[in-house]
Parts: structure tokens; C-alpha cells; sequence
């Protein structure tokens, strides 16, 4: 009975093949572990054989990164300078190549290389499958499957047809193992066995250079990043031969990554992630990787969602981390090669990250420009008055904004969840839904939309950020409008005076508030005894919200909905509560209006702009 390599074609005689997907961490270690395991007298890879002395080098500087590379002389442009290296290989931890060579080397094996540098690596266009499927599937399924596509023609001087007439030379008689790339197996399946012209190659067709890769540049040219190349060569020192069924672990590594760079943003940055947030990037992460046709996202893939849903800060962390590696070390003596991506593969994609530092920037500036007074918060303290407290009037014209902002938003949302969406009959109602029509294009019919009227627009306006379930925002107030364009606000927040940026103007972050108009109604929420009833600070906020509010429908902006309690309550006074997810608004925007600024008396109005900035 033939075994499952015999089946596959992967045995045949004293060989064993092992196909690859080049520079990925998991069939790195899966041809180690089955190296191991047969421990062959020599093994053949498809690693470009102009080059074997600079590899035999750089794997002895292993876990240092390296290319194999040529470079032309000087083009005759006016210019004079060096035309770009062209790299045939990069000699990285994680390559299923390089670490057949590196294991062949520690087991004593003959290495034979049977690869050309006929082709650059950003020449070549090898599609694979995500090689993250071994941690599911065996080496040997995941083989199979790939060979099952009909091979690809072998021309003169492929992959494949350089593979086959290197092995035609060499003794069968010999136990060997032969990795190569799934691509140049497919090609060269129909080449085994048939005769090759003698091998005129005697001299090289050109000479191959290597050289360590400078650190910045590791990033661009590795395609598992630098930090699963650091986590493997962990596995790789850990791993025994007995350990076969362990493999890489991709995903835990990259959870790793995050925590790691979330435990630097809120270290360099002050940021805290949100639960919202992490949803939020799951599921963009989730839809990334699908349009990707993968199972795992890749370091790019984890920035450009870090930088959608949270900030470019983030990203740069996850950025950092990912592209570091300790192992990179670069003595006087070495010539580091500055590569871009370009230079490795085919297609790129790019990504734009800026930094935010909430700091004062020092520079040189005109007289006539503004300066901030210096610091003397114990001066400043001494002058307290105490006699009354304000807002700063600046502050007020973009909380009422973003206030009528919400109520549009909360009658646009309800809208559109009590809108129908029925076939085309007698009547186009309120107009034709074009999304829903081209969604059932194959059924030929037109679809429109019938939006039910609200009765009633919405008044109060409740929003919170922080449940504070800790007591970290203490100070509770409630202020009245001061003119009709104003509302009267009832909030909670950290001891503004506590934090002081001026003679009598204190900072502090709201953990929420509540906003209703006409003004000058509201008593002081946090000591009315109708709302001791509430379990929680929102709670009596939005109990007082329902109860000030002159319309129909209160909106409530929070991480979690209310309980049903409060909407029972609400039901019996004629009122509704219209739900927003905090996640659902921006966080610039929301990160801008939580600050607030306190003013001891109306007079500092005149000198707080100095200040606030």
C-alpha cells in the first residue's frame, strides 16, 4: 500500500519533497520538524546556487536578517548614482528556505543549492493560499490541495525547469530531501525523469552579493513581520524533535502584539481603549481579512484597522513594535543594505501615519503672536475667589453644536429604522430605494421606500462617556443657560480646580452630562429627591432628562443602552428614549467636547483666552 507522500508524489524513491510557501513562519517550522524527523543525508534547495558562499555566510549570522543581491554599475545617466540592488533572496528566520539550509547545516547534511537568480524576487508573483491554514490542517492536506489546480507550463529557465535539470545530476542513490517552492514543484511534476542538455553553466552567469538589511528597513521587505520572525526564533530555540504536532501559534502572537503596543499608548499617550473600540476593530479587522481571502490579518492589516477605528497614535505603536527586532544587530564593519518594498515585491500598498503629541510645541515666534503666560498653579490657587463659577463662552458655542447635531442624528436613525422598503406596485411612495433595487437586480423589479412621519422632535440630550462605577468624577454640577441659545447643563466630571491652567480657570474632563433648552428651568438634579431612585449617575441624569425635557423623544449617548426600567418610566410620562452607540459618533470629535474649562468668576472670561488654548 502506497503511504500518503507516495499518493501525493511527494516520495519517490530515496526523495522526499518538501513544496513550500517561501517566508512564512508556518512552514518554516513544519520543514524543520520533518527534517527532523528524517534526518537525510543531504538536502536540496531551491535557493539561487550563484550565491552560496554570501548564504553560507549569512546563515552563520542567523538570526540576523540578510539579502542576496546583485548590483549593476552605474548607469550613464547625468545623475551618476548606483542603480537600485536587485534581490534574489532574503535570508530571514521565518523562510521555509533558509531554514532548510540552516537545520541540513546543524544535522551535518550535504546542502546542494538547485535554484538560479534568473529572476528577482519582485519578478516573481507565486499566489498561495494563507499559510496560517497549517495550524488547522496538516502539511501534507494543505499540499494536496494546492496540487489539485492544474500545474502551470514549465519554460526553459523557470523555477521549475531550473529545479528539475539540477536534480537530473545528482546521485538517486542518496537519501535527500528537497525543498522548494509549491509554484516550481507544480512546474517540474512533469519534468521528472526526462533528459536535460549537459550543464554548460560552469561559471556563473552572475556573482551574488549578501549583506545585512539595515533595521529601519525591515519592515518593508519581511512578508511575516519582524516580530513573528523574533516570536518563531523563540519556538525555534524551545522546539524538540518529539514536539511534532506543535506549531507556530500566528494569532497569539499577533493578540501578544496588541496588548503590547496598548500597554505603550496608554503609557506614552495617556489613551485607553474603549470596549466599543476593540469591537469596532474586530469586526474591521474581520472584513479585512475576508476581502483578503485570509484567515489571519497581516501587521499592515492590524495598523490600517488601528488607524480607522482608533487613532493614527495607536497604529504607530502596533507599527513600532512589529517592525522591531533585537536581533538586528549591525557592527562597524557591516555594510547594511536601506531597501524599500519595492525592491522585494511585486505590489505594495502604503499607509500615511501621523503622530499627536498633546504637548506644547516650542518654536521660535513673532512678537505679535500669542504667548502663554508661564506656569504658577500655586499663585494661581491663592487667587480662587469662590464666590460664583462659569463656563468659557467658546467652549459653550461647540457643546450646543454638537448637542443639535445629536438631536438630528437620533430622528434620522429612528427614521430609518421605522422605514419599509416594499417591490414597486401603484405608488413610489417616498421615492425609490436605489440600494435595495440594485441588491435584487436579479429579480428585475424596482424597490421603494415608505419612511413613517415622527411625531414630535427630540428635546433633551444625555450623553455619556464614562459610567464612572470607580467615583473617579466627582465634582457634581448643574448651571443654567445665560441667554436663549444656551441650555441648562447638569453633568459630572473630575475636580476641575484640581487641574488649574490659569488664575482662577480650572481643566476637567466630563464623564457626562445633560443638555436641555429653554433654560433657566432646571433645579439641581444631583440633590432632587425624584431621581434617588437611580442606581447610577446616568441614571439620574437621564431621569432628569425625561423629566426637563419639553418634547417627545430624549436622546441618550452612552456605551450600553438603558434598562428597561428607564424606558418603562419613560413610557409613563409620554417620553421616548432615543439610543445612540457611543461607537457610532466620532471619537476626535467626542475626545474634543468632554474637555471643559471652569471659570471662579464672570471677570476671568476676559482673561481666559490667554490661557486656554
Amino acid at each position: 500500500m502506497l503511504s500518503e507522500l507516495e499518493r501525493l508524489g511527494l516520495r519517490r524513491g530515496n526523495w522526499t519533497f518538501l513544496p513550500v510557501v517561501p517566508r512564512r513562519i508556518e512552514f518554516a517550522a513544519a520543514v524543520r520538524q520533518r527534517l527532523l524527523a528524517l534526518r537525510p543525508a543531504r538536502v536540496a534547495v531551491e535557493l539561487p546556487r550563484e550565491g552560496r558562499a554570501p548564504l553560507l555566510e549569512a546563515l552563520s549570522k542567523l538570526p540576523r536578517i540578510s539579502v542576496l543581491f546583485s548590483r549593476s554599475m552605474p548607469g550613464g545617466g547625468e545623475s551618476g548614482e548606483e542603480d537600485r540592488p536587485d534581490v534574489y533572496a532574503v535570508v530571514e528566520p521565518g523562510d521555509a528556505l533558509t531554514e532548510a539550509c540552516r537545520t541540513a547545516l546543524e544535522m551535518g547534511a550535504e546542502l546542494t543549492l538547485i535554484g538560479s537568480a534568473a529572476k528577482a524576487l519582485p519578478q516573481r508573483r507565486d499566489i498561495y493560499p494563507d499559510a496560517a491554514a497549517l495550524g488547522s490542517i496538516s502539511y501534507e492536506r494543505y499540499a494536496e490541495l494546492y496540487l489539485r489546480q492544474p500545474p502551470p507550463p514549465a519554460p526553459e529557465g523557470s523555477g521549475g525547469w531550473e529545479a528539475a535539470a539540477r536534480l537530473a545530476r545528482l546521485d538517486r542513490g542518496t537519501d535527500t530531501a528537497v525543498v522548494l517552492r509549491l509554484a516550481s514543484f507544480a512546474e517540474m511534476l512533469p519534468l521528472l525523469g526526462a533528459e536535460f542538455p549537459p550543464d554548460e553553466d560552469a561559471t556563473p552567469r552572475q556573482v551574488l552579493r549578501g549583506a545585512p538589511v539595515a533595521p529601519s528597513s525591515l519592515g518593508d521587505i519581511t512578508e511575516d513581520c519582524p516580530w513573528l520572525q523574533e516570536r518563531y526564533e523563540e519556538w525555534r530555540a524551545s522546539f524538540q524533535s518529539e514536539d511534532s504536532a506543535r506549531m507556530p501559534d500566528r494569532r497569539l502572537w499577533l493578540n501578544g502584539l496588541w496588548n503590547e503596543a496598548e500597554e505603550n499608548y496608554r503609557a506614552v499617550y495617556g489613551g485607553e481603549l474603549a470596549p466599543w473600540q476593540r469591537r469596532q476593530t474586530a469586526r474591521f479587522l474581520d472584513r479585512l481579512v475576508r476581502a483578503g481571502g485570509l484567515l489571519t490579518p497581516s501587521l499592515f492589516d492590524l495598523v490600517a484597522a488601528a488607524r480607522g477605528v482608533i487613532d493614527d497614535n495607536f497604529a504607530y505603536e502596533l507599527w513600532r513594535l512589529g517592525t522591531s527586532y533585537s536581533h538586528q544587530q549591525i557592527g562597524a564593519e557591516d555594510e547594511a543594505l536601506q531597501l524599500n518594498a519595492e525592491d522585494v515585491f511585486p505590489d505594495t500598498r502604503r499607509l500615511r501615519l501621523r503622530q499627536r503629541y498633546e504637548r506644547e510645541k516650542r518654536r521660535l515666534a513673532p512678537r505679535a503672536w500669542k504667548r502663554r503666560p508661564g506656569r504658577a498653579p500655586e499663585l494661581w490657587a491663592a487667587q480662587l475667589g469662590g464666590d460664583a463659577i462659569c463656563s468659557y463662552p467658546p467652549e459653550d458655542i461647540v457643546i450646543e453644536d454638537y448637542g443639535r447635531f445629536l438631536r438630528q442624528k437620533a430622528v434620522t436613525m429612528l427614521g430609518e429604522e421605522r422605514s419599509r422598503v416594499e417591490p414597486f406596485s401603484t405608488s413610489l411612495l417616498d421615492g425609490v430605494d436605489v440600494r435595495e433595487t440594485i441588491r435584487r437586480w436579479h429579480e428585475g423589479r424596482i424597490y421603494v421606500r415608505e419612511t413613517e412621519k415622527l411625531t414630535g422632535e427630540a428635546g433633551a440630550v444625555v450623553v455619556i462617556f464614562d459610567e464612572d462605577r470607580e467615583n473617579r468624577y466627582s465634582w457634581l454640577t448643574t448651571w443654567l443657560g445665560e441667554h436663549s441659545n444656551e441650555s441648562d447643563m447638569a453633568f459630572y466630571s473630575t475636580p476641575p480646580f484640581d487641574n488649574l491652567v490659569g488664575p482662577g480657570i480650572g481643566r476637567a474632563e466630563y464623564g457626562g452630562f445633560l443638555m436641555t433648552m429653554p433654560p433657566g428651568r432646571m433645579a439641581d438634579v444631583w440633590s432632587d429627591p425624584d431621581y434617588d431612585l437611580a442606581e447610577t449617575k446616568p441614571e439620574r441624569l437621564l431621569l432628569a432628562a425625561i423629566g426637563y425635557s419639553l418634547e417627545r423623544h430624549v436622546v441618550y449617548v452612552a456605551a450600553r443602552p438603558p434598562r428597561a426600567r428607564m424606558r418603562q418610566i419613560a413610557g409613563l410620562l409620554g417620553r421616548q428614549i432615543l439610543y445612540i452607540p457611543l461607537g457610532a459618533l466620532s471619537p476626535e470629535k467626542l475626545r474634543k467636547i468632554r474637555v471643559l474649562h471652569v471659570l471662579d468668576s464672570h471677570e476671568r472670561r476676559r482673561i481666559a483666552s490667554r490661557y486656554i488654548w
